[in-house]
């Protein structure tokens, strides 16, 4: 099949992360729901193919593009000097970007910042000073905007710079990276994780190096999951309503298929994040 027949009806999506991630991270689960849901409601289907690298990952797109496997692709996770909206540019595979735009292909907005800088605030305001954040893989733009606003919200308050431990989003890198922050000689008293799975690898961490959690150490997580609301105690979170933000996406994509020649793409935004108080954050030395 030729590179200009594509075939109908499929959307592509490649994830280049660690297979074992891709099971035991909820938020990809519920985002490719998202998608799914509204693709399925126009007779198109997902095809989810998992990567090493990004290398790998482009040549996935020009594999598809030669063998017309799909109509279009949703890229995720941009990463600092990311060679994957030129490489789609140049080859000419319609694209919708999850994130920043870039080389000119639309793209779904997400603003990282104001919900990072909200995090940081709520803990701020219940008086914490040493606040730590576990990170996501240093590379992507989502974590560089994230860490760059609770970094502002501190010194707005005052508050000395945060402490940053970098994690790859897994059980393991959550655990080891708040046992490394919690065995400091000022050791932080609330820390901001990046995702579901390393807040409550955190919270493990905590009680067996024997930190309560609130009393002696606050925990906030990035998305809400059955992961953080049957933990105990439950975890505050920065809520996002993933299966929606699947949803937004699946629509831009959608969009952009129907969009009659010249005519330029919605821009759209995908959900906020808000603060979900449970019983995880405290002030300092409460319960």
């Amino acid at each position: 099949m030729g590179g200009d027949r594509l075939f109908p009806g499929a959307v592509g999506l490649v994830l280049a992360r660690p297979p074992r991630l891709i099971g035991v991270e909820p938020f990809f689960m519920e985002f490719i729901a998202g998608v799914e849901e509204r693709l399925v409601e126009r007779d198109r289907s997902l095809l989810l193919h998992v990567v090493a690298t990004q290398d790998a990952e482009s040549a996935v797109y020009r594999r598809w593009r030669e063998q017309g496997m799909v109509e279009a692709v949703v890229v995720v996770n941009r990463t600092a000097d990311d060679p994957r909206p030129g490489v789609l540019r140049a080859i000419g595979l319609p694209a919708v970007l999850v994130g920043e735009p870039a080389a000119g292909l639309p793209c779904v907005r997400t603003d990282d910042a104001a919900g990072a800088r909200a995090a940081a605030q709520r803990l701020l305001a219940l008086g914490h000073r040493r606040v730590a954040r576990v990170s996501g893989p240093a590379a992507l733009l989502h974590t560089r905007a994230r860490t760059a606003a609770v970094a502002a919200a501190c010194a707005a308050a005052g508050a000395p710079e945060p402490l940053v431990v970098e994690g790859d989003y897994s059980e393991e890198s959550g655990a080891k990276a708040t046992a490394a922050l919690l065995r400091l000689s000022e050791p932080p008293t609330a820390v901001l994780y990046d995702n579901d799975v390393m807040a409550v690898a955190g919270l493990a961490a905590a009680k067996d190096l024997g930190v309560a959690v609130p009393g002696g150490l606050s925990i906030l997580a990035w998305d809400d999951s059955s992961l953080c609301r049957l933990a105990s105690p439950a975890l505050s979170v920065m809520s996002v309503d993933v299966h929606r933000f699947g949803g937004v996406v699946a629509e831009a994509v959608l969009d952009l298929l129907d969009l009659p020649a010249g005519a330029a793409p919605v821009q759209r935004w995908s959900p906020a994040a808000a603060y979900l108080e449970r019983g995880s954050t405290a002030p300092p030395g409460g319960t």
